[in-house]
Parts: C-alpha cells; sequence; structure tokens
C-alpha cells in the first residue's frame, strides 16, 4: 500500500537509512517507524510515496532480504 501522511506527521518521523545506502549510490532506502506500521521510502524523493508495511511484513522482507 502506498501512502502520503500530512506535512506535520513526515517532520516527527525518524527516517533512518539502510546501512547497506550510500550517499552516491543509485539505491537508498530509509525506514521509519510508526505504531504498528513501519514506512519505507526512496531516500532520493524524501516527499514521495511510501510503503506502510506491517511489523510482521517487515520482519518478513528483512529477513529474506538478510539470506
Amino acid at each position: 500500500m502506498s501512502i502520503k501522511p500530512s506535512a506535520d506527521a513526515l517532520s516527527a518521523l525518524a527516517w533512518v537509512k539502510s546501512s547497506y545506502s550510500t550517499n552516491d549510490g543509485p539505491n537508498c532506502v530509509e525506514v521509519a517507524h510508526l505504531p504498528g506500521t513501519v514506512l519505507v521510502r526512496d531516500s532520493k524523493i524524501a516527499d514521495g510515496d511510501r510503503l506502510a508495511l506491517s511489523p510482521a511484513a517487515w520482519a518478513g522482507f528483512v529477513a529474506h532480504a538478510a539470506a
């Protein structure tokens, strides 16, 4: 699901860039946590759409990506 939180909600979020992302690389992912939701965005398009995942879906993605 793609969502676009309000500007106030976005300013309060603490976005964390993936440790695998680089400042000059084309693939930069950031995540932020809300109660019951993990938001994922492209760091190069900070005002763009976000993916909203359940914590279980995020944990499954991370486990799969790490394998």
